[in-house]
């Protein structure tokens, strides 16, 4: 099968954030790059503080970039402000962390689904058909409309989060950590729905994680960040099952398995792998 077209590039990006004086200054990426295919899902994964979400950050115009470029359908986008980075907003969109802080708790899901909908010029009765659209393609009630973001669960509320992402029909989601807060069951329902979504409407995905049993469900190709570095990439069935650099090994040694001797063995290698010295791809 061909591969997909490139619809985002990331190249020698670097990031970093300044301090009050030059030599407290850090640098948050240093020379990442890897590219985001049209229908398909880029997995980015890594501890805390390694990065990954600051190259949503990047992406999405929110931090500025030192060095490189971020180019999305081969235009560059690196520094793009105003009104440009208004009109991307409809191919570009997000879903936060945190389904409790990312929905405003004032207003009734319809509002808060029509609100981009409104400002893209759409009319009150074409964007009433687009929300419950929207609410039947994330597997909720066609009443949820009227009701307050507090009345969801937490996987409900990320549902609604995605609608909203959806709302403009995107070519682009950054999903920055968005099962984390989710229990188990409700992660897997989650992640189901993105794979749907994208199947039935060929959306990309650039799924950021620090957990490889999420990127290895939902994602066709994975990077791995290790403090600023992208240290391992490649297909994500093959960085998930046989990872080739230390700390993509110690990640996958930390995936807890049901068998307790298992968990001791891994435990124990995840121990031997702890002082391995980092080296990038």
């Amino acid at each position: 099968m061909s591969e997909q077209p490139v619809l985002l590039r990331v190249r020698g990006l670097d990031v970093v954030y300044k301090g009050r004086r030059r030599r407290d200054d850090f640098p948050a990426l240093r020379d990442v790059s890897f590219a985001v295919r049209r229908a398909e899902t880029y997995g980015l994964v890594g501890e805390s503080g390694s990065g990954k979400s600051t190259i949503g950050r990047a992406i999405l115009g929110l931090v500025p970039v030192a060095r490189g470029t971020i180019a999305f359908e081969q235009k560059d986008i690196t520094g793009l402000r105003g009104r440009g980075r208004r009109r991307l907003a409809a191919d570009i969109q997000v879903v936060f962390q945190d389904p409790y802080t990312s929905l405003n708790p004032s207003m009734e899901v319809e509002d808060i689904l029509a609100e981009p909908l409104t400002i893209a010029g759409w009319t009150r009765s074409d964007a009433r058909r687009r929300i419950a659209a929207l609410l039947d393609d994330v597997r909720l009630p066609a009443d949820s409309g009227r009701r307050l973001p507090r009345e969801f669960s937490g996987g409900q509320r990320q549902r609604i989060a995605i609608a909203r992402a959806m709302a403009l029909q995107p070519k682009l989601i950054v999903c920055d950590e968005p099962v984390s807060a989710l229990d188990l069951t409700t992660q897997e329902l989650v992640l189901q729905l993105f794979v749907d979504i994208q199947e039935a409407t060929g959306v990309s995905y650039l799924f950021i994680t620090h957990d490889l049993a999420v990127v290895r469900h939902i994602s066709h190709q994975v990077g791995v960040l290790y403090r600023g570095d992208l240290v391992e990439h490649g297909r994500a069935d093959a960085v998930t099952s046989a990872p080739q650099h230390p700390y993509t090994q110690r990640l996958f040694m930390s995936a807890p398995v049901p068998d307790p001797a298992r968990q001791a063995e891994r435990r124990a290698q995840r121990r031997a792998l702890a002082d391995a010295p980092p080296r990038a791809v």
